[in-house]
């Protein structure tokens, strides 16, 4: 079973190609959040989640999610992080979360994608982010074979720096820079509330025939890089960047 969670479509484009490969049920959690989905989740194959790297680290609305799910059935358990460069220590964190859940833990990889975290970084333009992603397929075969044939990741080696991004730093991040304070919408929306669908937590809401945001953000940049026609800024910071979405 692969499950995956997404703001702009990277993770779920590696679900995708991993549940091809793997003949595997392709999960969405962010369905399960929106919607409040609390089924329990049987499955025979390994467990393999696919998400984002968050500051160097799963999102911790998915990890949430994954302690107050109720998984039957195989317990070997394998992580896929997507990011534009690093997941720091996020080993560390996925195998305690195995622990908690009583999961064997089979290992994380990251596979490197497109940048889409607007709000902080450059993002690539459309022939950039192709090039990324055709670079990312053989990463993810590699992956697929170790599930197919039942074997560990390749293990990601510790370091202090790593230590640093995903403990301390994750930390001042979520407290510092997550917030949908800096969201703002221009007279180019169009009313089409793709955002208010796109959205995880369903924090955005169509007031006045315009996004408002309800401050439960996560920053997943769904909203405002799936704008058709972008309507949506974040503060000064993403004035002029290409939008990245690949579920375009």
């Amino acid at each position: 079973m692969v499950l995956y969670y997404s703001g702009t479509g990277n993770s779920q484009y590696v679900a995708k190609k991993i549940a091809d490969a793997t003949s595997d049920e392709l999960i969405s959690i962010n369905d399960h959040i929106k919607y409040g989905k609390k089924e329990e989740l049987i499955s025979e194959r390994p467990l393999v989640f696919v998400t984002p790297v968050y500051a160097w680290q799963l999102p911790r609305l998915v990890m949430k999610w994954i302690r107050e799910t109720t998984f039957i059935g195989n317990r070997n358990a394998y992580f896929v992080l997507t990011a534009g460069d690093d997941c720091g220590n996020a080993t560390h964190y996925a195998h305690k979360l195995c622990l908690e859940k009583k999961f064997i833990f089979y290992g994380l990889a990251l596979v490197v994608m497109p940048e889409n975290y607007i709000a902080m970084f450059p993002v690539p333009d459309k022939e950039e982010a192709q090039r990324i992603i055709e670079k990312a397929h053989p990463k993810i075969e590699e992956i697929a074979a170790c599930i197919n044939d039942n074997k560990s990741l390749p293990k990601i080696e510790p370091s202090l720096i790593r230590w640093l991004k995903s403990g301390p730093i994750n930390s001042l991040f979520y407290r510092f820079c997550v917030s949908d304070k800096g969201f703002t919408v221009s007279d180019k929306c169009i009313s089409c509330e793709i955002c208010v669908l796109r959205c995880p937590l369903n924090n955005v809401v169509m007031e006045n025939s315009r996004p408002a945001w309800k401050g439960s953000c996560t920053h997943c940049m769904a909203c405002i890089c799936s704008c058709p026609v972008e309507a949506i800024e974040y503060k000064n910071i993403s004035k002029g960047k290409p939008r990245y979405d690949i579920m375009e």
